[in-house]
């Protein structure tokens, strides 16, 4: 797992600090037919993708992207979870720019990963989120310096305890309930472990933060590595988690396409109504067998082993 750790801490990284210079596409008469006759069975779409999957594929300064965002909607997905915010732009364009590409390929904007939110820049931030078209502002991981890295044990973990965490995500919630956004927090395998204080952090967060300002995006693989049963946690906190995170893991504890590993999501899902869940985005923070592309494209057909396709 160790080598998985510090991939995964490479990504949080980037979320939380990838920057992309400007982009901008010309439509044509001759992209628009294009555009047309790839998407002509839409109805046929379903499910939803975190871009940070392809973020190789999209390239650094963002400069494939149009060619991502097509492939994403060849390979099925009508939905899109962003993780590419960067001072006021989405992957190098305005919120404006972004919105209108995605709309180019019918894709639909409904969640974004923004780890960069403080109280001073929430207000600009969450703007920008709903200017897109987002319904969900996500953050990912504990926001304003409670994130840690480890890089002598290369172990991602939070200071500052629960009840720290919780007075901050209970504030920006508050924020973004006024803005018009839904706020939700992404979960890791840190957060079941507890504080200096010997709280459990996730179960203090979900308990002593404003449903109605609050709500949760679960990670299903980061809480099969905490050894944590998804079904009791939608079962304790029956409507909270808004948003999943759909990703599976092999036998050495890796990143794997759904259902090529032994996650049982065939539980899981048949428990969804209780979590509440509304969308569920693939993710797959590193690959290894595939290429991400292939990847995406395993796992959309792995949906529909487990009814996924029906979202």
């Amino acid at each position: 797992m160790k080598s998985t750790k510090l991939n995964t801490i490479l990504s949080f990284a980037l979320v939380i600090a990838l920057g992309f210079s400007n982009w901008s596409c010309n439509n044509t008469p001759k992209q628009e037919a294009q555009t047309e006759i790839a998407h002509a069975h839409d109805d046929n779409r379903f499910g939803g993708l975190q871009l940070y999957t392809l973020r190789n594929d999209i390239g650094q300064n963002g400069e494939n992207l149009e060619s991502v965002l097509k492939a994403v909607a060849d390979a099925g997905y009508k939905n899109i979870e962003a993780a590419g915010y960067n001072q006021g732009k989405y992957y190098g364009l305005t919120p404006a720019e972004f919105k209108s590409l995605l709309e180019k390929y019918n894709l639909n904007p409904i969640s974004s990963h923004q780890g960069s939110i403080t109280f001073e820049n929430a207000d600009q931030e969450l703007a920008d989120a709903i200017a897109v078209g987002f319904k969900y502002f996500v953050i990912p991981v504990p926001p304003m310096g409670m994130f840690t890295f480890n890089r002598e044990t290369q172990t991602i973990g939070m200071k500052g305890g629960a009840k720290k965490l919780t007075e901050v995500i209970n504030q920006l919630g508050e924020k973004a309930h006024t803005a018009g956004i839904s706020l939700v927090y992404h979960n890791h395998q840190f957060e079941f472990t507890k504080d200096e204080e010997g709280i459990k952090v996730f179960d203090y967060l979900v308990e002593n933060s404003n449903p109605d300002h609050v709500n949760f995006e679960m990670d299903l693989y980061w809480v099969e590595v905490a050894k944590e049963s998804h079904v009791d946690y939608f079962k304790k906190y029956p409507g909270r988690f808004k948003l999943w995170h759909v990703k599976d893991m092999d036998d050495q504890g890796r990143f794997a396409p759904v259902g090529e590993g032994h996650i049982d999501f065939k539980t899981i899902t048949e428990n969804a109504a209780i979590s509440g869940m509304e969308y569920y985005f693939v993710e797959q923070d590193q690959t290894f067998n595939h290429t991400p592309l292939d990847a995406i494209k395993i796992s959309h057909e792995g949906l529909k082993k487990f009814g996924l396709d029906k979202k």
